[in-house]
């Protein structure tokens, strides 16, 4: 009896015993180590907001096929918090049900929670309410800010524990990650943000999830919260204790594309060989920042002019198609990585010089796995080398990868997968639309809040509009001198931008744009006035909320001001102290004529009487989805800046006025890459084209409203459907 009880405890510890054996999580400086092996992660970017739920099977299935072992995803606070204590977890923002089809897929996940999270994305993630909370600053040692945000890290653990999604639990998070990029924010801090710092690495690991928790681009991340890199190339990046895994969290597969800058592109063959260079300095966790990147829909994208299209020359393209050769480029890759990783992360590598800019990196291990990259980092010459008396030829700014020390399977300059080029195809016929002209309102409406002076925008409209008034009246005495010279007076409006239209007496007078460079904007034109009350309507345009910087929640948007009228007889007019009156958004989006309901409550122009090029007006049409499976966009080459809905749902920000402007030579894949390096659609459009899920459609009677505040040319809108 006495043995059968022995023997029951026996079992009993060793089942123990294997359960924390395949829950433990754990790192060295060699490898992650996940249920007691050893791995080289290969992970790739893909956020849920910037896709739809009907995507994501199909994004997370062509992840795992193109050889991902990891999906990693930011957590976006002010999707899942709009107001205080108010959560939502429902359609796109559905974490749960993302990261449990990223576990059905046989796959682990990156959670990082920041909540910064920067990624281009409006107020980098904040919640707008954020910035008012009283005596906030943000990301420093400020009590309040801290509460909030241990708050919402809080929040979302324990709603990660609840459905037991981190690996100890038997879900796919192996790896969390505090804060973001905030090495440099700290650096020019000083003080408070080395306690801050501190404070954010003892709070995450608090939690007590049971994985490791990462800072990236912090090398002063204290233990044992891991830091790790971000940028074009990590190959000299170095932990900051050696036993820690040399990670590599965002290797950007391009660029983000900005209304008024060209399209990124970043070459296959220099980002594998970034990939192949980080690893063979010892690397063993890289992810690909986009590996799908998406839409940014309705207004979640940055100040920065970022475009809706988040396209980021990723491997999987916007609408969720291969971009080719880079998808199989990079698939062939990871299968070379793979061949290799028994060796990779059983020792570190040996170095040996082949020539002037020519290396090979050897692993071997004491169990005979022998794995080599052989490396030119020339960028104009292929050399033929010797490794092992062997020769071997290499072409400029190229690894070849030797999974047995001998025989070359993959070679980072040496493209095998045929290139796919994008095509935009019309489909639907032509559309029939009918238009709405906006009201332009005046100081005296009753629904305005007359204010002294010129007040920042977002105090005003707390970001729940794109949109802001600022309206004023101008008394022009009957014996102002222009009145008979002709030559109307100068107005100038100083702005904090991002756009600015000014309207005289309900004419459009004139519209100005910041720029990438500088989105302040000043707007300086000769206005029509006559003797009298003249109103002045300065339209504000707000595109997007700041996402980086030291303090981006002081950063202003608006018309600041000075505001001066000059040649009058009293010389120049300052208008900026006197009595202006507010009013947030234009009337048809309080009139929600983005939906059915909504637009019934106006009465709609058609044929003859359609509006043509006129500002701050709305279309409307219905349309049949286009019949097959390929994705679906809308055509506005035509048009000039605005808001598109598809069936009451925001498709984003439209901006084909914005003109690219840069250089668009030809490009060689060859030599150290930066996001102007390559570069594709000068002189067209930004962005042209706008994706419209399938899943958003009906069979028929689709909704379609367009709000236009420059005036474009509303029949040359059409459906086209995407393929490559």
């Amino acid at each position: 009896m006495l043995r059968i009880k022995n023997l029951l405890l026996i079992i009993v510890l060793v089942s123990f015993v294997s359960c924390t054996v395949r829950a433990n999580v754990s790192y060295d400086g060699r490898s992650f180590i996940i249920n007691g092996q050893r791995k080289i992660l290969i992970s790739g970017s893909i956020h849920y907001p910037r896709s739809t739920p009907e995507m994501w099977p199909d994004l997370i299935q062509k992840a795992k096929d193109g050889g991902l072992d990891v999906i990693q995803t930011y957590v976006f606070w002010n999707v899942h918090e709009p107001s205080p204590g108010n959560y939502n977890f429902e359609g796109r923002g559905d974490i749960v049900k993302f990261l449990k089809l990223v576990k059905a897929a046989g796959l682990y996940v990156h959670l990082r929670i920041g909540p910064y999270i920067c990624a281009e994305w409006n107020f980098g993630g904040f919640p707008v309410w954020l910035k008012y909370v009283p005596g906030i600053e943000f990301r420093t040692d400020n009590g309040p800010f801290k509460a909030a945000m241990q708050g919402f890290v809080t929040k979302i653990v324990n709603l990660m524990k609840s459905e037991n999604l981190f690996e100890p639990q038997g879900g796919p998070i192996i790896m969390s990650q505090i804060e973001n990029e905030y090495g440099p924010v700290e650096w020019e801090i000083g003080a408070p943000g080395k306690a801050y710092t501190k404070w954010a690495a003892q709070m995450a690991v608090a939690q007590t999830t049971g994985v490791p928790w990462v800072m990236c681009k912090q090398q002063d991340a204290p233990d044992p919260t891991i830091d790790a890199c971000n940028g074009f190339y990590c190959e000299g990046y170095v932990p900051n204790k050696p036993y820690k895994p040399k990670m590599f969290t965002e290797i950007w597969t391009g660029w983000y594309t900005q209304y008024g800058g060209p399209t990124p592109i970043r070459p296959a063959e220099d980002l594998a060989f970034a990939v192949a260079r980080f690893i063979h300095n010892n690397g063993s966790f890289f992810n690909y920042y986009m590996y799908h990147g998406g839409t940014n829909f309705g207004r979640s994208a940055s100040g920065l002019f970022v475009a809706t299209s988040y396209d980021y020359d990723a491997p999987i393209d916007e609408y969720g198609l291969l971009n080719e050769p880079k998808y199989g480029h990079l698939r062939d890759l990871h299968k070379a990585i793979k061949q290799c990783e028994p060796a990779l992360v059983s020792t570190y590598p040996t170095v040996i010089w082949l020539g002037k800019n020519q290396e090979a990196h050897v692993f071997k291990s004491k169990s005979g796995a022998c794995a080599a990259f052989l490396s030119n980092y020339d960028p104009t010459y292929q050399v033929r080398v010797s490794f092992q008396n062997l020769p071997y030829d290499l072409p400029p700014w190229s690894i070849s990868i030797l999974p047995d020390c001998k025989t070359v399977v993959y070679n980072t300059a040496k493209v095998n997968t045929p290139s796919t080029q994008a095509k935009m195809t019309p489909v639907g016929g032509q559309l029939s639309w009918q238009s709405y002209i906006d009201e332009t309102p005046s100081a005296d409406d009753r629904d305005t809040l007359a204010m002294n002076g010129l007040w920042e925008q977002i105090n005003v409209t707390r970001d729940s509009s794109d949109y802001l008034w600022y309206l004023t009246d101008v008394n022009i005495a009957s014996n102002e001198g222009f009145l008979k010279s002709g030559q109307y007076p100068l107005l100038t409006v100083m702005s904090a931008g991002h756009a600015l239209h000014v309207f005289v007496n309900g004419q459009l007078s004139g519209t100005v744009y910041g720029s990438l460079d500088n989105p302040r904007l000043t707007y300086s034109s000769n206005v029509k006035l006559w003797a009298g009350v003249n109103k002045i309507a300065l339209l504000s345009v707000a595109v997007g909320l700041a996402n980086v910087g030291v303090h981006f929640e002081t950063w202003n948007a608006g018309v600041l001001g000075p505001v001066t009228l000059k040649g009058l007889n009293e010389g120049t007019r300052d208008l900026t102290k006197q009595t202006w009156s507010y009013k947030v958004g234009l009337k048809g989006e309080s009139r929600g004529l983005n939906t059915i309901t909504g637009s019934a409550s106006v009465e709609w122009a058609q044929g003859s009487l359609l509006a043509k090029k006129q500002p701050l007006t709305w279309y409307k049409t219905t349309f049949s989805t286009p019949q097959g499976n390929d994705p679906i966009a809308i055509d506005m080459g035509s048009m000039g800046k605005g808001e598109v809905w598809v069936n009451g749902q925001s498709i984003g920000r439209h901006w084909p006025a914005y003109i690219a402007k840069g250089s668009c030579s030809k490009c060689n894949y060859a030599g150290t890459y930066s996001e102007t390096k390559c570069q594709s659609n000068c002189g067209q459009p930004s962005q042209r084209w706008y994706h419209i899920p399938r899943s958003w459609l009906n069979p028929s009677g689709n909704f379609l409203v367009v709000l236009e505040e420059g005036g474009g040319d509303v029949n040359g809108i059409s459906l086209v459907r995407r393929t490559r």
